[in-house]
């Protein structure tokens, strides 16, 4: 089974600086070969308060014939409590209904493929709660199928045990939890975004991948990271084990956010000021 994992594709109706970078992707997907397409969110500039953005983002995924799963991204549902834009019940809402379940699980053969929502960890609520009963089940029920997780967030940025990184990777009481489910339940795999970083490593037996970004890199405006800046996706083939490989992808417009970033994400435009004044 071949798998396109692909991410942080961040279109939009009104914000079009990114949209066309799609037609080379879809095309690329088209001829790779693979069963099934994961998009690992950020699917939109600003899904997390507009339907428009969603629905116009959805239409454009339907255009590639291979099945598709999705997970949401923190422009997709919001992020944490003290963000400008937290999760919340509206913004859940909206992805269940124009996208699907933001958390789900797939069986093909002798793999069990989860999606989290990891946007839903770091808050200690209802939600948070429900998703990681969900995920012990759908692990201790796995019967012997070895397991593949996707979500947006990594589970660190600079190693295993770090503190919390804040907008970057999953908050370390969550990271923890996962830690311990994955290390019970044979996770082969832990593949996300988010990071617009092009990077592969491990923890401990599970392989880690980071997917790169569909629509831009991100310069100087942020602190360093692991990785490569590139656009593309990931194939990942999944058999006795997964080997996974990262595909810069050919005819894309490798935009650096630093750029563009007053007209798509203004309220971080001063970051990008503050290092041109330093």
């Amino acid at each position: 089974m071949k798998i396109v994992q692909i991410t942080d594709t961040h279109f939009s109706p009104t914000k079009p600086h990114f949209n066309g970078n799609w037609q080379p992707l879809v095309a690329w997907i088209e001829q790779s070969g693979a069963d099934l397409v994961i998009h690992t969110g950020d699917l939109s500039v600003d899904g997390a308060d507009k339907d428009d953005d969603i629905s116009f983002c959805m239409d454009l995924m339907r255009e590639i014939s291979k099945p598709m799963l999705l997970v949401p991204g923190n422009h997709d549902v919001g992020h944490l409590p003290s963000s400008l834009q937290p999760v919340n019940a509206g913004r859940l809402e909206r992805w269940r209904r124009l996208v699907g379940p933001d958390y789900w699980m797939e069986d093909t053969g002798t793999w069990r493929l989860i999606g989290l929502d990891s946007l839903l960890m770091g808050f200690d609520d209802a939600e948070e709660h429900t998703q990681f009963e969900w995920l012990q089940a759908a692990l201790e029920s796995r019967g012997g199928r070895r397991v593949a997780l996707f979500a947006h967030k990594p589970l660190f940025i600079d190693e295993p045990g770090e503190g919390d990184t804040g907008y970057w990777s999953v908050r370390p009481a969550q990271r923890q939890r996962l830690y311990e489910l994955i290390g019970a339940h044979d996770v082969a795999l832990f593949a996300s975004g988010h990071l617009h970083r092009a990077w592969q490593g491990h923890y401990e037996d599970t392989s880690l991948v980071w997917g790169p970004s569909a629509a831009f890199v991100v310069g100087d405006m942020e602190r360093e990271m692991p990785g490569e800046r590139l656009l593309g996706a990931v194939i990942h083939e999944f058999g006795d084990a997964v080997a996974s490989e990262i595909v810069a992808i050919p005819g894309m417009t490798v935009h650096v956010l630093d750029d563009v970033v007053e007209d798509v994400y203004p309220h971080e435009a001063h970051k990008v000021r503050k290092k041109v004044a330093s």
